[in-house]
């Protein structure tokens, strides 16, 4: 029963939080097309079958459909949801083009791609700026309470009382700056900078695999084996700071934060990339439902925050360069910059192709690690 009830707390926060982020990204595109004068003939959350659906004054049908697991904008001239080109472009009449996405000058269509994963950016800085105002901000001081005897600190030299102030070149302001840092380096070598009576002492530590437990028991992953992280073996002292701001020190907070997750996000796909960090990590829509509906039974302040996390994340997918996402089609503008015209249609239907190729494949890729990591 409790299983069965698990699952229905995850499908509907995990949909509940799909439909939010596609509807901000979205929005994001719709409203710099109407601001550029492109007419939008579809404004859809979800595909297939419409469930519900109005048609606004200025001809844009906003529709909800049967299968939630996205949205699209469809401006006129597109041939489908993806925003594929109609075939034929060039035989509209003079007053078509002045409505259609792709009569457009190449600055006006970029900024309508380019809206949607900067809206997603956006909605995710005033979550956690709203949070900031709200609530404070944590702000635990990265100063070495206690080593671990034999661990990679104490070999390097670390010493209770020390203070961390750069990783690797990168600033350390919290402790959990310093935990991202050693996470994300895949047992790789780091570069430490500690304060130690006023001077600056450089290290070099190595991040070890450690089984982690709490309270003498394991904590196991979602396969059920036990959890192992990158440590150097540090405690931190316990003294929290709630830092507090107001409306403008909130929105700047929220903006530095968005840029750490984003630059930690793209950094662990990178070691993905390069082979350092393994492809497993890599989660789809089963482990997404799965932390929606983890983080919704903590509560809904904690379900706002992880949503801001995952429209970070949305943000910077769509503005990977592969055909069929945002970053995608501002690659074709691109080349359309340096050739001085725009790719044929030819050219654009084979690389949606491969991109709806690329794409289902690492869908498939993520689902089965989801799979394998679930525990069922």
């Amino acid at each position: 029963m409790d299983s069965f009830i698990d699952a229905i707390i995850y499908t509907i926060s995990f949909l509940a939080m799909l439909s939010i982020l596609v509807f901000v990204h979205e929005w994001g595109h719709f409203i710099i097309a109407r601001l550029n004068g492109v007419r939008v003939d579809v404004f859809s959350i979800g595909f297939g079958r419409e469930v519900w659906g109005r048609t606004d004054k200025k001809g844009t049908r906003w529709k909800i459909c049967y299968i939630p697991l996205g949205g699209y904008v469809k401006f006129f001239g597109d041939a489908s949801a993806a925003s594929t080109p109609e075939i034929g472009l060039d035989a509209m009449s003079a007053e078509d083009r002045k409505v259609s996405f792709y009569h457009k000058r190449l600055h006006q269509r970029a900024a309508i791609v380019f809206a949607g994963p900067i809206a997603n950016f956006i909605f995710a800085i005033l979550i956690l700026a709203t949070f900031f105002y709200l609530y404070g901000q944590v702000n635990t001081p990265a100063v070495v309470s206690q080593v671990v005897q034999g661990s990679a600190a104490e070999e390097a030299g670390l010493q209770q009382g020390d203070v961390i102030v750069a990783v690797d070149g990168s600033e350390i302001k919290r402790f959990n700056d310093l935990r991202i840092e050693v996470l994300y380096s895949s047992g790789e070598s780091i570069d430490v900078d500690v304060l130690r009576h006023d001077k600056i002492i450089s290290l070099v530590l190595t991040p070890r695999l450690t089984k982690i437990e709490r309270d003498g028991e394991p904590v196991l992953d979602d396969s059920g084996k036990q959890l192992e992280l990158y440590q150097i073996g540090i405690q931190n002292s316990e003294e929290v700071v709630i830092l507090e701001h107001n409306i403008g020190s909130a929105l700047w907070a929220g903006v530095l934060e968005t840029r750490v997750i984003l630059i930690q996000s793209l950094r662990g796909i990178r070691q993905m990339i390069v082979g350092t960090r393994s492809v497993k990590e890599l989660s789809g829509p089963i482990g997404i439902a799965k932390i929606a509906g983890e983080s919704a039974k903590r509560g809904i302040d904690f379900w706002i925050r992880v949503m801001a996390l995952v429209s970070i994340s949305l943000g910077m997918i769509n503005l990977f360069p592969i055909p069929l996402l945002d970053g995608g089609h501002l690659l074709f503008y691109g080349f359309e910059a340096v050739l001085g015209r725009k790719l044929s249609e030819k050219t654009q239907e084979f690389g949606f192709r491969i991109g709806l190729v690329f794409i289902l494949g690492l869908m498939m890729l993520a689902t089965f690690n989801d799979i394998l990591k679930f525990s069922w």
